[in-house]
């Protein structure tokens, strides 16, 4: 084995030895079905505690690319060709899987603090225009944010600010075009397929099963551009396993197909942090990411964000960089504030405490 952990390194430990054993199930170092090393054994080869390896083993597993198995440890269940066999189709979750979130989870008192603190310090300018894409602060701030908890390493001139996730499908029908064929989630949000029917978009629906799109439909879809929600799809709540996530990848790569992962709500994921992101693992530079804060702060406030592939951001410009943005100064100079003072995350963080306490004592009820 050739796992080697850094104590001074700013990720920890279990964190760096997940990301090397997830790199290698991915690429095949570890296939289907192979038993991983005892977490004894790989803890005296990597040198770290038998703590450390048991957390990276319940990361794999949260995700999808091990299991565990009675007497025989952990085994790989990651397949790296799952989208191209056909095999182990499964029914889609006949229920709603709904989080307990309350709309007015974000603390009132510290947003109320927040927007007096920028009005004090920001005064007249609140009254300025804000730039097309969106304030240089907040698209900064977002870019940071999605560095410290996605992964996802992009340039502030990446981000695009706008009124909800609506607003945002309209702008990459725009960007992409109308006579590519769009594929969505079926079933999916509503207002993802009736954006598309309004800008005269037939999309193609390709049916879940319990771990994401079937891959035989994926398969035959005569499709250009992927609208999917790889994390808790509404209103199935089906999330994309691990294999899953990666047979998008593959689909993305034929030809000049692009991604839209449309992450809304996984921050609240119950594993110790959020899901891996398609963008963050594309090697095409085709993904688009989606996500809003309406559900981590307020359904009130209608702001999201979308992230470009640095490959479309010329174009997006050329085609769309007149358009205004459409969320006030204000608004946008508060979640900035929220996002660089830590107040965001440390929000999340109790949430997502909430909501593993909530689920353990659910199924201590069962």
């Amino acid at each position: 084995m050739k796992y080697r952990v850094e104590k001074k390194a700013d990720k920890p430990a279990y964190l760096q030895l997940y990301r090397q054993m997830r790199d290698d199930v991915v690429a095949g170092v570890f296939r289907y079905g192979d038993k991983l090393p005892s977490k004894r054994l790989l803890a005296e080869e990597a040198a770290v505690s038998v703590v450390t390896v048991e957390h990276a083993y319940a990361m794999l597993a949260e995700e999808g690319y091990i299991e565990p198995r009675e007497r025989s440890g952990y085994v790989v269940v990651f397949r790296t060709e799952d989208g191209f066999t056909g095999e182990g189709e499964r029914e889609a979750l006949p229920l709603v899987r709904e989080t307990t979130v309350s709309p007015s989870a974000f603390p009132f008192s510290l947003y109320a603090k927040t927007m007096r603190r920028v009005i004090s310090d920001y005064g007249e300018r609140l009254l300025e225009r804000s730039p097309n894409a969106g304030c240089v602060e907040l698209r900064r701030a977002i870019a940071r944010y999605l560095g410290r908890s996605q992964g996802i390493n992009v340039a502030e001139d990446q981000i695009v600010i706008g009124a909800g996730s609506e607003y945002l499908y309209t702008l990459i029908v725009e960007l992409l075009g109308r006579e590519r064929v769009y594929a969505i989630e079926n079933p999916s949000y509503q207002r993802i397929e009736q954006v598309y029917r309004a800008a005269g978009l037939t999309p193609l629906r390709l049916p879940l099963g319990a771990d994401g799109i079937e891959s035989a439909a994926l398969r035959a879809a005569k499709a250009d551009v992927l609208h999917i929600s790889p994390y808790r799809s509404f209103p199935s709540g089906v999330t994309a396993s691990a294999s899953k996530r990666h047979e998008y990848l593959r689909w993305g790569e034929q030809d000049e197909r692009v991604l839209v992962e449309d992450d809304f709500e996984s921050e609240f994921a119950l594993t110790d942090k959020p899901a891996e992101t398609l963008f963050s693992h594309t090697r095409r530079d085709n993904v688009i990411y989606l996500n809003t804060f309406s559900k981590t702060v307020s359904p009130a406030l209608r702001v999201g964000y979308m992230v470009l592939p640095r490959r479309l951001c010329e174009t997006f410009e050329q085609k769309l960089g007149f358009y205004s943005c459409t969320v006030a100064t204000f608004e946008q100079l508060v979640l900035s504030e929220l996002l660089n003072g830590g107040d965001f995350e440390r929000h999340i963080h109790r949430v997502r405490r909430r909501l593993r306490k909530e689920s353990s004592e659910g199924r201590a009820d069962e």
